[in-house]
């Protein structure tokens, strides 16, 4: 296997695949082991996560991938509603549970809520704390704070089945909420930047991601809606929070395929990010999106585990084969370190030309 690239050349090969230029292998990464979320353990606790980002580190030390060293400044998805007032409550299981404010009997009171303080609001004021005391243990780059989409803030602080009726019965209600929410985000990732010396890449996930992309954002609540509904309540914020910064790249997951097409249709869109083994129909993915703007194809060992897939390097290559190569990223990862260099082995054979 060929040598192990170092930083620089990996940051120049995959700005050059996002810019949807031909290489000689399409990027790759692997983690390893389980989802690194912000629970109890992490939350707030930079002595933690940095002690966990050096394991990491190490654990991937034998692994020829497209990655490199970061930390993650875990706060949650739920971050830009816990500054509008939602009671997030950091668990052993997963990101801060989230209390909502707004249900169908109080709907009104998305006339009340006030656009948060991106400096002096006590729950940013908390993530600015965290950015400090990490930049200031550790020479690691930092990986941006998470950046929910103006839709997933708006499900969680308008209770998640209530809200996605809401698109239909309360649709001016959702877009004033929509509307503060868009607003405080492009505040929060303003400050966030300023706040961040020791920058990674625009994403709170592990892939690199050049500044010149803008923003990635996780837009989960996409995959429920219909192609007319994403059309007005995704596309609309999206796109103003695109024009802010000089781009967007957009998560989701769940299954994408009825808005893949109407994603496109985003003023500004960098590229989209799918966890593939939720996405039912790939074609409606591909025919949308192959080849037109860059894509980021997730699939770790937990989304198999009742798809029956054990092969990820197989899996890895049937990606390829459908979807191509131009402009396209795998992220995968496995249980133990062996296994990750094991796999690294494989996918630069597959994925080389």
């Amino acid at each position: 296997m060929s040598d192990i690239l170092d930083i620089e050349t990996k940051k120049k090969l995959i700005k050059a695949n996002w810019r949807m230029e031909e290489l000689d292998e399409v990027p790759f990464v692997i983690e390893v082991g389980p989802m690194h979320m912000g629970t109890k353990k992490f939350y707030n606790n930079p002595d933690a996560e940095i002690e966990w980002s050096e394991e990491h580190a190490k654990k991937r030390e034998g692994v020829y991938d497209y990655g490199f060293s970061n930390i993650k400044p875990n706060q949650g998805i739920n971050i830009v509603a816990g500054a509008f007032g939602c009671e997030c409550k950091p668990n052993d299981e997963a990101d801060p549970w989230v209390t909502c404010l707004i249900r169908e009997e109080n709907v009104d009171d998305v006339h009340k809520l006030k656009v948060p303080d991106p400096v002096n609001n006590p729950y940013f004021e908390q993530a600015w704390k965290h950015v400090e005391a990490l930049q200031t243990k550790s020479k690691i780059p930092l990986r941006v704070v998470n950046v929910p989409s103006p839709l997933v803030t708006a499900s969680l602080i308008w209770e998640y089945t209530s809200f996605i009726e809401a698109t239909l019965l309360y649709p001016d209600e959702v877009h004033v909420l929509l509307e503060k929410i868009t607003e405080a985000t492009i505040g929060y990732v303003k400050e966030m930047f300023k706040r961040i010396t020791n920058l990674y890449g625009v994403s709170h996930e592990f892939w690199y991601v050049p500044k010149e992309a803008g923003i990635r954002i996780s837009d989960d609540t996409a995959a429920l809606l219909s192609p007319k509904l994403y059309r007005e309540f995704g596309v609309k914020y999206n796109a103003m929070i695109a024009k802010e910064f000089g781009g967007v790249v957009v998560h989701s997951c769940g299954d994408v395929s009825n808005v893949a097409e109407a994603m496109t249709e985003i003023p500004g869109l960098s590229g989209l990010d799918f966890t593939i083994p939720q996405v039912q129909n790939w074609e409606k993915v591909r025919d949308a999106v192959a080849g037109k703007t860059p894509l980021w194809l997730r699939h770790f060992y937990w989304d198999h585990i009742d798809d029956g897939v054990t092969d990820l390097a197989e899996y890895s290559k049937k990606l390829l084969d459908f979807f191509g190569r131009k402009g396209v990223f795998i992220q995968t990862s496995t249980p133990t370190p062996e296994e990750a260099a094991a796999l690294s082995g494989k996918l630069h054979k597959i994925l080389s030309k």
